[in-house]
């Protein structure tokens, strides 16, 4: 089974479609084996996280966001890659440095994953987006 989740961005964030993920594998009659995802871009990354508490999402955010400023930054003046925004560069750092694929169990359907996780795009660009996630879920049987 395979499938291309798309997401708008509306600037850097967190974005969670864990219930569309939910949903496409019961939707297809998914069993028991892996499911992939894999974003289609350079610029945003993918995660499991926390999805009770929205503070860690804005904590996330503004720890990446420190640790990688925009290049208009003094911090970042070595960047030559600058043609793109100040916030472009900086995305490739982040999405190098987060991945970009995820793998998760599914057992009767459902992910395994724990209480208080979600998937997420974190999107690391400052403008809106229109995102790509692809889906490859592989069976047991």
């Amino acid at each position: 089974m395979q499938t291309l989740f798309s997401l708008k961005t509306s600037g850097q964030g967190l974005y969670e479609f864990t219930r569309s993920v939910s949903s496409w594998l019961v939707e297809d009659g998914a069993g028991d084996g892996l499911l992939t995802l894999f974003v289609r871009h350079t610029s945003c990354s993918l995660l499991i996280q926390e999805n009770a508490d929205p503070d860690v999402q804005v904590d996330l955010k503004a720890y990446f966001s420190r640790l990688v400023p925009p290049a208009s930054d003094p911090s970042m003046q070595y960047l030559t890659h600058t043609l793109e925004g100040p916030d472009d560069m900086p995305a490739h750092i982040k999405a190098a440095v987060l991945p970009v694929s995820l793998s998760i169990p599914v057992s009767g359907g459902e992910m395994l994953l724990g209480t208080w996780q979600g998937i997420y795009l974190f999107e690391h660009r400052d403008r809106p987006h229109q995102r790509q996630v692809a889906a490859h879920f592989l069976s047991d049987r």
